[in-house]
C-alpha cells in the first residue's frame, strides 16, 4: 500500500501532504490515521519543528471516509460494539493526535474538504483555502453521524448555528462562504496556496519554538476551561517563559535595537 503522508522539511517548517489522490485522500481503509498519529508523536518530540502545514495531493484536499469501504458495515456480520471499538481505535485517534499537537498547524486546503476531511481542517489552528476549495459536513448525506469529533470541532470553528446548518443539510460551502463565516482566514488563487501557507509559516517560525508551543497550549486550554483556571496556567507558563534564553534574547535585541536571533 502506498504511503499516505509525504513529508517535506524546510528548516523549522514541516509540510505533510496527503498523497493518495486516487482515493481523493480518504482517511479510512488505509494507513492514514496510523501515519498521522506517528508523525504527530515525532513532531511532539522534535522541538526544532515550529510549524506544520497539512495539504493534499491532487484536486481534492480530503474526501473523509472511504464510502466504498463502508459497504462492509452491512455486507459483513459486524456487531455495533465491534464498530464502536473500530472508531475508538481508528479515526478517533486522529483528532486526539492532531488537535492536541503543541506545534501550530496550518491547513492549506487545495480542494474539497468533505466529511472527516472538513473535520481534519478543524483540527488545525489556521485554515487557508484555495479558490477551488469547498467544505461540507456531509455525514448525513451518507446516513451516518460525525464519528471523528466533528460535532465538537466544527461549532468551535464557525459557531453553533452555522455548524448546525452545515451538519443538518450536508451542503457544501464555497471558499468565499467559508471565509465569510470564519471557517478559513483567507482565500487565495490555487497557484498561490502553498506559498501563502509557507509565508505564514515563516512568520510563525520566526518566533521562539518553546513559547509557540506554550501559546498554542493556552489557546487550547482556553476553549474548555474557566478564566480563573486559564489565568493560573498562564501564570505558570509565564514564569517558565521569563527564564528562557529566547525571552532574554528578545528583550536584549529590543534594547540593543537589532533583530533577535532565536535558537531553541
Amino acid at each position: 500500500m502506498t504511503t499516505f503522508l509525504k513529508t517535506d522539511r524546510d528548516g523549522a517548517i514541516l509540510t505533510l501532504t496527503m498523497n493518495q489522490p486516487a482515493t481523493r485522500n480518504a482517511l479510512t481503509g488505509n494507513t492514514a490515521v496510523e501515519e498521522f498519529v506517528q508523525v504527530c508523536e515525532a513532531i511532539r518530540l522534535d522541538t526544532s519543528i515550529r510549524c506544520v502545514i497539512v495539504t493534499g495531493e491532487g484536486p481534492v484536499f480530503c474526501s473523509g471516509g472511504n464510502v466504498k469501504d463502508m459497504q462492509r458495515f452491512f455486507t459483513q456480520d459486524l456487531l455495533p460494539d465491534v464498530i464502536r471499538e473500530e472508531y475508538r481505535n481508528g479515526i478517533q485517534r486522529l483528532p486526539r493526535a492532531l488537535y492536541n499537537l503543541d506545534v501550530p498547524v496550518i491547513a492549506a486546503v487545495n480542494g474539497p474538504a468533505i466529511g472527516a476531511g472538513l473535520d481534519l481542517t478543524c483540527m488545525c489552528d489556521i485554515r487557508i483555502a484555495s479558490e477551488n476549495a469547498t467544505f461540507a459536513e456531509s455525514f448525513v448525506k451518507v446516513g451516518i453521524v460525525p464519528g471523528d469529533g466533528g460535532a465538537w470541532l466544527l461549532p468551535r470553528a464557525v459557531g453553533m448555528s452555522k455548524a448546525s446548518e452545515m451538519a443538518f443539510t450536508g451542503e457544501a460551502l464555497t471558499a468565499q462562504e467559508a471565509l465569510a463565516c470564519g471557517l478559513v482566514s483567507r482565500v487565495v488563487a490555487p497557484e498561490a496556496l502553498m506559498e501563502s501557507a509557507r509565508a505564514l509559516a515563516r512568520k510563525i517560525t520566526a518566533n521562539p519554538g518553546a513559547v509557540l508551543r506554550m501559546t498554542k497550549r493556552l489557546l487550547r486550554e482556553g476553549e474548555r476551561s474557566s478564566l480563573e483556571s486559564l489565568l493560573e496556567i498562564s501564570a505558570g507558563y509565564q514564569a517558565i517563559a521569563h527564564k528562557t534564553a529566547a525571552h532574554k534574547e528578545a528583550v536584549m535585541s529590543f534594547v540593543e535595537k537589532r533583530a533577535p536571533r532565536f535558537e531553541d
